[in-house]
């Protein structure tokens, strides 16, 4: 129930309060008033927004916004960490790049703090390619075995971070060309197949044949080796241990020796400081098929590639 007051104002009788002047089948609405703590907290938030409006950089302008009275910024803070980061690290990464690669193994500090530092940079360069757990897909290598087509010690996995592979304007990159047998009308497809058979029968997935033994002699061997175990010194991958880049099955081989694909790495000397490339390179190495350094061993790096 509700009683009428002077100026056309209705009172709900059991409140007290005014109503609103809606109704519903019957159902009136109160106006009842908010309760003071809403309404203080309210304000309070209306001076706190007016004061950082003040303090800090709020307002956006056509080119920048507004500085703000102690001169904070997201960025400036951003860069003062990082600075404060960098020089807590500058007396190890110092350390790092006076020590020559193939003897971090011989500082197991050093060789730690070059792995988590080159882990992180694998995680923003390497990826894209090699994927997050650095195992590759088809046409990437997987960095996590031990089948390296140029080197996979220290030395030659830093090698090849810094020239890449098939990188022009870098006259050390690591360059290698495989004919294109079909393509270029070296070998007939019947060939080819013969040849592919061959193959897989270097690793036991597939039964040998005379033909195509003697044409692997007389095309492919001079790279691949008699046995197809590869040859660093040209690139040349080990056919014998059934780890592909390109896959394995009898079509696959078959394409890349008719027409064969030449995949290319970037030369990161150009643009990864060298404490950096020497740390990813320590991070690959730690992946799983890292080999010991050898003074004579070609100085060139780390891939699974496979026609």
């Amino acid at each position: 129930m509700a009683n009428e007051r002077p100026g056309g104002k209705r009172v709900d009788q059991p409140t007290g309060t005014e109503t609103v002047g809606h109704e519903w089948d019957g159902i009136e609405e109160l106006d009842t008033p908010m309760p003071r703590w809403w309404l203080w907290t309210f304000y309070i938030t209306i001076v706190f927004a007016l004061g950082y409006v003040i303090v800090y950089p709020a307002i956006p302008l056509l080119d920048r916004g507004t500085a703000g009275t102690f001169g904070w910024t997201s960025r400036g803070q951003l860069a003062h960490e990082t600075g404060e980061q960098q020089k807590r690290q500058a007396p190890l990464l110092r350390a790092i790049a006076a020590t020559p690669i193939e003897q971090l193994p011989n500082q197991p500090e050093l060789m730690r703090a070059a792995v988590t530092g080159g882990r992180a940079a694998f995680k923003v360069n390497c990826i894209q390619c090699h994927g997050a757990g650095a195992a590759g897909s088809s046409g990437y290598p997987n960095l996590n075995d031990d089948d390296w087509l140029w080197g996979g010690d220290l030395k030659a996995i830093e090698y090849t971070i810094v020239h890449g592979a098939r990188q022009p304007g870098d006259p050390q990159t690591h360059a290698s060309q495989m004919p294109a047998f079909g393509h270029d009308g070296i070998l007939q497809p019947a060939q080819i197949d013969q040849v592919a058979s061959h193959v897989l029968s270097l690793s036991g997935k597939a039964r040998d044949n005379a033909a195509g033994a003697q044409l692997f002699e007389q095309n492919c061997a001079v790279c691949h080796g008699a046995a197809g175990t590869g040859n660093r010194t040209v690139g040349a991958p080990n056919l014998a241990d059934a780890i592909w880049l390109y896959g394995g099955t009898r079509q696959d081989i078959a394409e890349q020796v008719g027409n064969p694909r030449h995949g290319a790495m970037p030369a990161w000397g150009g643009r990864l400081d060298p404490v950096t490339i020497k740390m990813l390179a320590a991070y690959v190495h730690s992946l799983g098929g890292g080999e010991d350094f050898v003074e004579a061993a070609p100085q060139v790096a780390k891939a699974d590639a496979k026609p």
